[in-house]
């Protein structure tokens, strides 16, 4: 019988599980969507799609480089356990390189998965099935440059590449690529302990800085000064802030007294060639997810009382 798109699409429905998958399901059962199913069902397979709706807030962040571009990307599961799973691991870290190669998360989802004949998204579903905890593939985000590098770090590494925080720094230059990866490497550690809101000032968020100035102007009046101290106040309070959460403006944590864009500065000046800090990520695990809060001994006693 031949195996239709629509065939394919029904099953997916009614099982959950991933499209190629699917397709093989009904090749074995000569299209028979029942016995199909069944077949998803001994495999595992049709069982992920009741896990899609549990809560994925561990798992791992990978970092992966690839020439003169480099991806973070939040791969999800139920349970801390799992993300110290050797398969788990290896699952990310394949992810974590694919991402290197492509565009977006629809893209990395999309990409072929080695080694298997599946997808990313449909790998995704028979690791879920595998495994048996839900999974995800958050997000991913990457960054490239011409001329340069794009360093890594990875924060409290559980296996290569991979931890808890991932980030990125991409370095524009012409300079020595050990050096500015070296570089590089440093101010991603400072990124990683600082979470920083932007790269630059003219970056950050114009509602927040707002915000943040409207605040200080309240508290400045309090003192019941003159409107012009409380300007003067208020414009050297903000240049506090600004070296609080801009990454160029903050002190770096590496020596402690030097602001990074000196660092920069002083590094391109060692190198004779200009550097350039172009863009940042800093990717922590579970971040926006909202988290259910498990009391344990009251399921206890739910389980003895039932």
């Amino acid at each position: 019988m031949a195996i239709t798109a629509a065939l394919v699409k029904e099953l997916r429905e009614s099982s959950g599980a991933g499209m190629m998958d699917c397709k093989k399901a009904l090749s074995e059962t000569d299209g028979n969507l029942e016995a199909a199913v069944d077949w998803l069902r001994t495999k595992g397979l049709s069982a992920a799609a009741k896990k899609s709706g549990r809560v994925a807030a561990e798992g791992l962040v990978a970092v992966a480089a690839a020439g003169t571009s480099a991806a973070v990307v939040e791969v999800n599961s139920e349970t801390d356990f799992v993300s110290r799973n050797d398969s788990f691991q290896a699952f990310v870290g394949e992810i974590g390189n694919l991402a290197a190669t492509v565009a977006d998360v629809d893209a990395l989802k999309a990409a072929d998965y080695p080694g298997t004949g599946r997808n990313v998204a449909d790998e995704l579903t028979h690791q879920i099935a595998t495994i048996g905890e839900n999974m995800s593939i958050r997000r991913m985000e990457r960054l490239e440059v011409s001329s340069g590098v794009v360093a890594s770090y990875v924060h409290n590494a559980v296996a290569g590449g991979m931890g808890k925080i991932g980030v990125l720094v991409a370095l524009e230059s012409a300079g020595d690529a050990d050096k500015l990866n070296a570089l590089g490497k440093q101010i991603a550690m400072h990124i990683a302990a600082t979470n920083p809101q932007s790269l630059s000032v003219d970056d950050l968020d114009p509602e927040a800085v707002a915000k943040e100035r409207n605040v200080l102007v309240e508290q400045a009046r309090d003192s019941g000064k003159p409107e012009e101290i409380i300007e003067k106040m208020v414009d050297g309070r903000m240049r506090k802030y600004y070296q609080e959460v801009v990454l160029l403006e903050q002190t770096s944590v590496i020596d402690g007294e030097t602001q990074v864009r000196k660092v920069i500065e002083q590094a391109g000046k060692d190198m004779g060639a200009e550097i350039k800090l172009a863009a940042f990520v800093r990717m922590q695990l579970g971040e926006g997810i909202e988290k259910k809060e498990e009391d344990f001994a009251a399921e206890v006693a739910a389980a003895v009382g039932g």
